[in-house]
């Protein structure tokens, strides 16, 4: 007695196995988007679309695997695109430090450790080294300081109070940034050395002759 298929059977399992299929390659392409996802997240039109699709998608994963009673693998793929689809950040608003130093010619931009304005808490600072001047931004790329390079006269990095600071004097004005913890006094000189790369230098002082006969 030959023994015969059932359709009703293979065809769910067929199915499960294309699902299976599917979710697999659903994650290598997710994976192979990770760095267009990332820059995705600058638009917030285009990151809130993804979180959409990435949830119908794990739900429809979710409810048809258990629907036809095939394997419960794409369920679980699903399950876990649609919690991701719940749990991933809002789009990240404002630039970014990269598109910023590019916005203000900066040629480097360094750890700027913690620097305090006026009466306001210490926070902390980035420093957008240029050529012609040096931003102080904050953590949210907000300007706190616009320091003219030609005018800077002093940049030294110092150890104060078992920590460092870097002191930056130009024109009338000092301003202080202050370094904590084991790389303190790596940052410090590195944020020192990189604003005397672009500093200029001071003009000898010729001595003056005096007039003959004198």
């Amino acid at each position: 007695m030959n023994a015969t298929s059932n359709p009703a059977i293979s065809q769910p399992e067929s199915f499960g196995k294309r699902l299976r299929h599917l979710a697999i390659a659903t994650l290598f392409a997710l994976v192979m988007l990770i760095p267009k996802i990332v820059h995705m997240r600058s638009n917030p039109r285009s990151w809130m679309l993804f979180r959409i699709f990435l949830g119908v998608a794990g739900a429809a994963l979710v409810v048809l695997p258990l629907g036809l009673g095939a394997s419960f693998v794409p369920a679980i793929v699903g399950l876990a695109m649609f919690v991701t689809a719940i749990l991933l950040p809002p789009a990240k608003l404002g630039t970014d430090a990269d598109d910023k130093a590019r916005a203000l010619a900066a040629l480097v931009v360094v750890n700027g450790g913690r620097y305090q304005q006026g009466s306001a808490p210490p926070a902390a600072a980035q420093l957008f080294v240029g050529v012609e001047r040096v931003f102080v931004l904050d953590r949210r790329l907000q300007p706190l300081l616009d320091i003219p390079v030609s005018e800077i006269t002093a940049a030294c990095a110092e150890e104060f109070d078992e920590s460092w600071r870097l002191r930056l004097t130009w024109a009338r004005h000092t301003a202080e940034f202050s370094y904590g913890g084991l790389f303190a006094e790596h940052l410090a000189r590195v944020a020192e050395s990189s604003i005397r790369r672009v500093m200029r230098p001071a003009l000898p002082v010729l001595p003056q002759r005096r007039a003959a006969g004198a």
